[in-house]
């Protein structure tokens, strides 16, 4: 019989892994957290004398029941009203260190990997961000490694040909993200123009329950016309506070002293080419303390 307190013990040591592995294949925190107690109920009736491995057997359930959920989430995102994007996290300036997986942690890259199907998300995330081995993942989404790799190589050409070519450097990023402040700040519209891509694409989400966008609007003169008319419409003091969302630099926007919002960017060659805007309320309930995240 187990030792509970060994079994807790472990779980404890791989919780904020595990959760990220959730939450990267959801998007949802809270769909995340529901998929951690469903881990945790199987892990406790796990021979662990029979487990050689406690990190990938946890990542393998865990894998398991993202999946199940991933599913589950799909038939609700179909019915959302307009386009749905990632929960947005406040993180620990250790995420923004670790390059790798603050990029793929990005609004904008997991915005990309809502385009994948279940199975191909969660090949993906497991191999790119957290470097499983393929017979480890085929053991957490029940194929043979063969298909795991021909899904993996798949999954990699759809988000490539999709992600920045020639991402930003941090001190980019800061540049570009400060020069959208001050103009947004002081109604700059040509400041706003000068630091948008001709191509850049807005995208926001208020899931029916705030104003936003029915579909994403393209190109530079656009999304400063439409985010001019939401600001007047919006009425009252706007202000805009930097943070670090996802392991990525972005703008907290409040309305009276009241959170509206989370604003994430996409830079490339010192320009913004892309914006990611959750107003959605019940998304906003993680901007104000810190979540731990880790592919380790």
């Amino acid at each position: 019989m187990n030792d509970p307190d060994s079994a807790t013990e472990a779980f404890v040591a791989h919780r904020d892994l595990l959760f990220t592995v959730a939450y990267e294949m959801l998007g949802s925190a809270a769909d995340a957290e529901d998929v951690l107690q469903e881990a945790w109920l199987r892990w406790v009736k796990v021979d662990l004398a029979q487990v050689q491995d406690q990190r990938a057997y946890l990542v393998r359930i865990t894998t398991r029941q993202a999946l199940n959920r991933l599913r589950t989430l799909k038939r609700r995102k179909e019915a959302y009203v307009g386009p749905w994007l990632p929960e947005p996290l406040l993180t620990a300036p250790d995420v923004a260190e670790d390059v790798e997986l603050s990029e793929n942690l990005s609004l904008a890259l997991m915005f990309i990997l809502e385009t994948l199907s279940p199975t191909e998300r969660a090949v993906f995330v497991l191999r790119e961000v957290f470097d499983i081995d393929y017979d480890d993942i085929a053991a957490a989404i029940g194929k043979s490694p063969s298909a795991v790799r021909q899904l993996a190589y798949r999954a990699r050409r759809h988000v490539d040909a999709r992600r920045p070519r020639t991402p930003a450097s941090p001190e980019e990023a800061r540049a570009a993200l400060h020069s959208f402040q001050t103009a947004l700040v002081t109604g700059d519209l040509q400041g706003l123009l000068d630091v948008l891509a001709p191509d850049v694409v807005f995208v926001s989400d208020g899931g029916g329950l705030k104003l936003a966008a029915l579909r994403p609007v393209a190109g530079a003169d656009k999304v400063l016309s439409y985010m001019a008319g939401s600001l007047v419409k919006a009425g009252g003091t706007f202000t805009s506070e930097p943070t670090t969302i996802n392991g990525n630099l972005g703008l907290i926007l409040r309305l009276d002293g009241v959170i509206d919002g989370v604003l994430a960017f996409r830079v490339e060659n010192a320009r913004v080419t892309g914006l990611y805007y959750v107003r959605n309320p019940e998304k906003l309930t993680r901007v104000e303390s810190e979540t731990p995240l880790t592919s380790r």
